[in-house]
């Protein structure tokens, strides 16, 4: 087993963007959303020079019946392993997150875990981050760490083009902006993708870029992220392969 201490936080950095990838609070009633779709999808990753990190993660949406459904990520490597979950409904073109749990154990790593539970009668979430636990007053349309993502899926579906979240993560709110800055071609074992670049929106003097390419022909999955951090380095996503409910 590689025991080497400094991949450490490259992996932590992947496992983030994997696990936390890896997204317009605007009325859903403005827009038609199509149903959901259930998938499994598998990611591989490498980090500056094209070095990889042999792992692999894994993103499925199942439906659980009764329009509740489970929303996972698993990231299976040398280093560490990642377990993501959100159950939520899905509503009017709206996740609403019912309960999240996230989990990071390895080799040298600390054990990291985060858990929200949802009440929405109550208008209150209460949670734990390492161990503290908090308690945060619900806002509309309000979003866990996984759930964002697969409603910046679904609006990117329905057509939205700049979309801004309300995210509840670690017992406080961020506000999580993406647009879509370009079309661009990508190449993929012969095979040629017609997708969607997107941009993670920051402050102008930010030296973080992180960018993502969605494939409209298979419902608008995410094939490929690439994060650029202030000292130069690069870390990128690449879907493997995919399977998609009919």
């Amino acid at each position: 087993m590689h025991t080497d201490t400094p991949h450490k936080p490259r992996f932590q950095l992947w496992a983030a963007l994997i696990a936390g990838m890896i997204a317009l609070p605007a009325s859903a009633a403005d827009v038609d959303y199509a149903p959901l779709v259930p998938y499994e999808a598998r990611y591989t990753a490498s980090m500056s020079k094209g070095v990889s990190l042999n792992g692999e993660g894994v993103r499925e949406l199942t439906d659980q019946g009764n329009n509740v459904w489970l929303y996972r990520t698993d990231v299976d490597s040398f280093i560490a392993d990642i377990n993501e979950s959100l159950i939520f409904r899905w509503e009017d073109g709206q996740v609403i997150p019912l309960r999240y749990r996230y989990h990071l154990s390895g080799f040298l790593i600390k054990d990291r875990k985060q858990s929200i539970d949802f009440d929405w009668q109550a208008g209150i979430a209460t949670g734990s981050y390492r161990g503290d636990k908090f308690e945060v007053e619900l806002r509309d349309n309000t979003l866990d760490p996984l759930g964002y993502q697969l409603q910046l899926h679904q609006d990117l579906k329905a057509g939205k083009r700049d979309v801004t979240y309300q995210v509840l993560d670690k017992g406080d709110y961020d506000d999580d902006r993406f647009a879509v800055i370009d079309e661009d071609s990508l190449s993929d074992n012969g095979r040629t993708m017609n997708t969607l670049k997107a941009e993670k929106v920051r402050d102008e003097d930010s030296k973080r870029q992180t960018l993502m390419w969605f494939d409209p022909a298979r419902d608008y999955l995410l094939v490929r992220l690439l994060q650029v951090e202030p000292d130069g380095s690069e870390y990128e996503l690449k879907l493997k392969d995919a399977t998609l409910a009919d």
